[in-house]
């Protein structure tokens, strides 16, 4: 039975990777400053991951694979501590992989391409927009690099766009619900035209558990299903599942001209891990 750190565990991805890694039968070492609302089944460590302790590998219980979820503000895509925490992660990950570490995921994100119109692939030039996308960008090529002809298999996947648990996000799936719990009729909204690429969590952290326990795939992994949707089509959706009574108030906000009409991943490299998982 493998064993899987999760850092960032009480995070808004990292708590739903938490209770898919034990639901399929891993050993789940949780990595935080807190622990409110992570499965109680796993071990809790609160072990400071960012001291630049050269031994922090051993200090966290030698795993197996480390799924490295940890990062502030990622909702805020221009706070400056993008770039002030870079390099404790870099540190942070390279002396794991040093202390004998075999598997790494990072978790990455689509804002590392920025503007892009169509699939988003391994070699979709990256040209970052925000200083969220830059730094991950950044620690995406220093990790490439370092980790090049180790023993350590790096994992960096890729997510787009997340729905669900939208009481612990910030998304516009979130601000909608809290409009419907305020009793708001109606919601102000863009046309809804543009398509992205979205995904709920539950299968979200099937995917991250899935592709960082395997080593047969390594490198970029886009955790995503490939399948476009417009953004009025999926929030419509979700306003049908949820039984809210709010209205989309289209028109209300111009689409902004920097938004792609349309960006997703191509999923051939996931679809293939979880098929290899029998989970596909």
């Amino acid at each position: 039975m493998k064993t899987i750190l999760v850092t960032g565990a009480a995070g808004y991805i990292g708590r739903h990777v938490v209770k898919k890694a034990l639901d399929m039968g891993y050993r789940v070492i949780a990595s935080d400053f807190a622990f409110k609302g992570v499965d109680e089944r796993a071990e809790f460590c609160d072990v400071p991951i960012f001291s630049g302790d050269k031994n922090i590998y051993a200090a966290l219980g030698k795993p197996d694979v480390c799924i490295h979820m940890a990062w502030r503000d990622g909702f805020r895509h221009n706070a400056p501590s993008h770039m002030k925490d870079l390099s404790s992660h870099v540190t942070f990950l390279n002396n794991m992989a040093a202390g004998g570490l075999s598997d790494l995921t990072v978790m990455g994100t689509m804002h590392e391409v920025g503007y892009w119109e169509g699939a988003i692939e391994d070699d979709t030039p990256c040209n970052p927009l925000s200083q969220y996308g830059i730094a991950k960008n950044a620690l995406r090529q220093s990790m490439m690099l370092s980790l090049q002809g180790s023993s350590c298999n790096l994992h960096w996947l890729r997510a787009y766009y997340i729905t669900g648990d939208e009481a612990h996000g910030s998304s516009i799936f979130a601000k909608i619900a809290q409009a419907e719990l305020d009793g708001k009729t109606t919601f102000p909204f863009t046309s809804g035209q543009n398509k992205y690429d979205f995904i709920d969590l539950d299968e979200l952290a099937t995917m991250i558990v899935a592709a960082s326990v395997q080593n047969k795939v390594n490198g970029i992994i886009n955790v995503c299903t490939g399948q476009p949707r417009t953004l009025a089509d999926r929030v419509e959706q979700f306003l049908r599942d949820k039984n809210y009574k709010i209205k989309l108030d289209y028109g209300v906000f111009p689409d902004r001209p920097y938004d792609s009409p349309g960006v997703w991943g191509d999923p051939t490299k996931i679809n293939a891990i979880l098929k290899d998982a029998g989970l596909a």
